[in-house]
């Protein structure tokens, strides 16, 4: 492809999670520390959307139509984001694959540029504790500045501690019922995923319900070690 730049063996992460693991801020930490660059599978459309890509005018058709896009066409896009310049220092995979036949299609591709799955980098919790981290979150309105019910109270009850204001809000979905099932869904969907990587001596698991700075030093200790 004229003016890209190919980055034959630039490592390849995947990061697996379930909602509130951490994946966004573990993965903004490395692309700070090792120059990678994040790429999340919703972020990769509506670039190609907004690019007229062909691949994303083909994903607009399918949108527009109020379709699913296929993993064929999430391939062919992610393949010309691969070819990007800033994807040198490798790259993060956030949300994709999310099954064992989007993990086949992808080590094909990778296959066609010299490169592989580095590390599939599965981010463990702990369900119990999950539910209750995020059903206990809002954030102010006015500033957005989070709270929890449990672990982060304003010093004013119902009054943000930064900017003052009293309009306090909490997603509807955060609540016990909805990220139980969450959770549920993701394991169901992600074990076949956890099999794959591991068959292939690519799976790591990292405790995620450690401090933030705990994980990021078991997750730049895997990093470092493809990079060698």
């Amino acid at each position: 492809m004229d003016g890209t730049v190919t980055p034959v063996g630039a490592p390849v992460l995947i990061l697996l999670g379930p909602p509130g693991a951490g994946k966004g801020t573990q993965a903004r930490m490395l692309e700070e520390k090792f120059g990678m660059v994040q790429l999340s599978t919703g972020d990769l459309l509506r670039a190609a959307v907004k690019a007229g890509t062909e691949a994303g005018r083909q994903a607009k058709a399918v949108m527009d139509a109020g379709g699913l896009v296929s993993d064929d066409i999430v391939i062919a896009i992610l393949r010309d984001r691969l070819d990007a310049p800033d994807t040198l220092q490798g790259v993060i995979l956030d949300g994709f694959p999310r099954n064992t036949p989007q993990a086949e299609a992808l080590d094909l591709l990778l296959a066609e540029r010299e490169q592989k799955i580095d590390a599939a980098i599965s981010l463990e919790v702990d369900d119990a504790e999950m539910v209750t981290r995020i059903s206990g979150r809002y954030t102010c309105a006015e500033c957005g500045e989070g709270y929890h019910d449990q672990f982060k109270i304003p010093q004013k009850p119902g009054v943000c501690d930064a900017c003052g204001g009293t309009d306090m809000t909490r997603r509807a979905d955060d609540n016990a019922e909805t990220v139980g099932s969450r959770l549920q869904a993701y394991h169901e969907q992600t074990a076949p995923l956890a099999r794959y990587y591991r068959a292939r001596g690519a799976l790591h698991c990292i405790p995620a319900m450690d401090g933030i700075d705990d994980v990021a030093a078991r997750l730049h200790a895997i990093v470092t070690s493809t990079r060698a």
